[in-house]
């Protein structure tokens, strides 16, 4: 490389030097004073943000907790009719001489009370003569027996009952076993 050429490299790298010198002072405090705006501006969408989140939040749990209480209220309100006609049954029972008013009154009560539990969805189990499961039946008793096969259901203590796929109680019941040998 020649001497001519070796200072117009130079010559060049100081040109260079000189462009990607620091900005002058006034461009660096413009820039420090937008980056300090637009920090001011995204801490303050980002604390926005956040109180609707929050408000978001309590909104929700105020329309559940409103949702559970008219639910409850309704839950209820069906429920009276059943208490009324407890009440007549019980004023039948004071007045009446014969045993029949007696069993009218309970029968009353008894179909108001299925009315109200077919009304929110719920269903017995069927449960004598169903081959034996844990997840419907809670087996209090085995019984030994020829006439039924192993593990079916031959008497049932209590009503079992399900909320559309879900147990609410399981059916109580005796459950078949097969003989002993002897």
């Amino acid at each position: 490389m020649s001497n001519k050429q070796h200072e117009q490299d130079k010559n060049e790298s100081a040109s260079d030097a000189a462009a990607v010198e620091s900005p002058s002072p006034g461009t660096l405090r413009e820039k420090l004073a937008s980056t300090e705006q637009e920090l001011a501006e995204l801490k303050d969408k980002y604390l926005r943000s956040l109180a609707e989140s929050e408000n978001s939040r309590k909104r929700m749990r105020q329309q559940a907790e409103e949702n559970t209480r008219i639910q409850r209220e309704a839950l209820l309100r069906d429920f009276l009719t059943i208490l009324d006609n407890l009440e007549r049954a019980v004023a039948a029972a004071q007045t009446a001489n014969n045993s029949g008013s007696i069993v009218q009154g309970i029968e009353l009560v008894l179909n108001s009370m299925k009315d109200f539990l077919r009304g929110h969805g719920v269903n017995e189990l069927s449960a004598v003569g169903q081959a034996f499961d844990p997840l419907l039946h809670e087996a209090v008793a085995h019984v030994e027996s020829t006439e039924h096969g192993p593990n079916t259901v031959i008497d049932q203590f209590s009503r079992g009952y399900k909320v559309g796929d879900k147990v609410l109680r399981p059916a109580r019941v005796a459950v078949a076993k097969a003989p002993n040998p002897q």
